[in-house]
């Protein structure tokens, strides 16, 4: 089993012809509300490849959080772990311009997953194979996780966004850290390369559509991405992360977890919304067989 402790959020989108400049009002081409937050898209997109996945979190007693949770059900999720919090639902305002966006996040009950909040679902979190995380919710309660899963020999995949939270010491603590290019030089301050040689087989970088790279311990590995028709990047590396952590716990090799995960995250590129483009695992493997 995998367990995803992380955010959960309304996205709210707002299409445009160009992103407005300080001060100024536009006409939007089109608005929708979807589901999102790193951790609830990186657990559908565990649970659309057909992954035995449980998330834990916080949303607000609102319209947006009561949907949220209805949502994560029908998508198959273990929901043991979702609580209602005392605040309003995490939303992420994303203006998206010609294949582009720019997000604006408020957290709101995401705050409130509190290392309390790991304490009461320990147990059911002990069980898991594999966690998995990402910096939306407070940097204490990552930080509380990680201690626990390393005492109890249990792999984290620890995605670190945003990258301004993270803590060069938690790199003893975690098996897999999944950085873009920025978020790693955001953390490291150094290039990709010689971050990647540093931490061979644990630092994997990003690199949209060109792929991803990590070091083996031996040499730098580039393993492509796959072409696609793109119409909105939300939540493409969400996409990549839960495809990456179904590969690991299916024990895939580490180069074939990152192929894997690639061609997933190819897929959802081509829809709107940052779980809308998530696909199962048939559709994954009819896109890997059409590159051979």
């Amino acid at each position: 089993m995998i367990t995803v402790i992380g955010s959960i959020n309304m996205d709210l989108t707002v299409g445009s012809e160009v992103f407005p400049k300080k001060g100024e009002t536009l006409l939007g081409s089109f608005f929708e509300m979807n589901p999102g937050g790193k951790g609830a898209n990186q657990a559908v997109a565990i649970s659309r490849l057909g992954g035995d996945i449980s998330f834990v979190g916080r949303v607000g007693r609102d319209p947006f959080g009561e949907y949220l949770f209805k949502q994560l059900v029908q998508e198959n999720v273990n929901v043991k772990g979702l609580q209602y919090g005392d605040v309003s639902t995490g939303i992420a305002n994303i203006i998206l311009h010609e294949k582009d966006n720019r997000i604006i996040v408020v957290p709101g009950a995401n705050l409130e997953v509190t290392k309390e909040v790991i304490d009461e679902h320990w147990e059911h979190i002990n069980n898991s194979s594999l966690v998995v995380m990402q910096l939306e919710i407070p940097a204490e309660t990552v930080e509380y996780v990680l201690g626990k899963c390393k005492q109890k020999s249990i792999q984290v995949i620890l995605n670190p966004a945003p990258a301004s939270v993270f803590k060069l010491e938690w790199m003893d603590l975690v098996d897999y850290l999944t950085p873009n290019e920025h978020e790693l030089e955001t953390i490291f301050g150094d290039k990709v390369e010689d971050v990647i040689e540093q931490f061979p087989n644990k630092v994997i970088v990003t690199l949209g559509e060109n792929g991803v790279c990590y070091h083996n311990g031996k040499k730098l590995i580039k393993v492509p991405g796959y072409k696609s028709e793109v119409t909105d990047t939300t939540g493409a590396g969400d996409t990549f992360n839960g495809a990456f952590a179904y590969a690991i716990s299916n024990d895939f090799s580490l180069e074939e977890a990152l192929t894997f995960a690639n061609a997933t995250a190819s897929l959802s590129v081509e829809k709107i919304g940052a779980q809308g483009g998530m696909p199962t695992l048939a559709q994954v493997k009819e896109r890997m067989e059409k590159i051979k």
